[in-house]
């Protein structure tokens, strides 16, 4: 699993990754930075709220991603479809190295094969 999301810091601006369960918000294996969100929040902590708001936004729909915006970093964290809870993949991204559209189709590609 390490070995499959060390090809994300691959992608240019990408300074880590992490999968984490969307519902425990346990970490399964993390690369990088991916964990450090900066003032003292974890990826846990993150995703906590991302999963608890969109259940109570109650539309039904499935998150697909979400983009969260730091002073330096990007946040992409991108729901990993498998059998049984689904996963999180969590990505930091430096903000100058980093073109946002470019990077989300990199890491849309890789996710379909993280849990290969």
């Amino acid at each position: 699993m390490k070995a499959s999301l060390s090809r994300f810091l691959e992608t240019p601006g990408v300074t880590g990754a992490a999968l984490v369960d969307a519902v425990t918000g346990l970490t399964y294996c993390a690369v990088g930075d991916a964990l450090e969100v900066g003032d003292g929040v974890d990826t846990a902590e993150v995703t906590a709220v991302i999963t608890d708001q969109v259940g109570r936004a109650g539309d039904g729909s499935e998150l697909e991603s979400v983009i969260v915006t730091s002073a330096r970093r990007y946040h992409v964290v991108q729901t990993v479809r498998r059998a049984g809870d689904p996963l999180l993949l969590v990505a930091s991204l430096d903000r100058e190295r980093t073109n946002l559209a470019l990077a989300l189709r990199q890491l849309n590609g890789h996710a379909e094969g993280v849990l290969a």
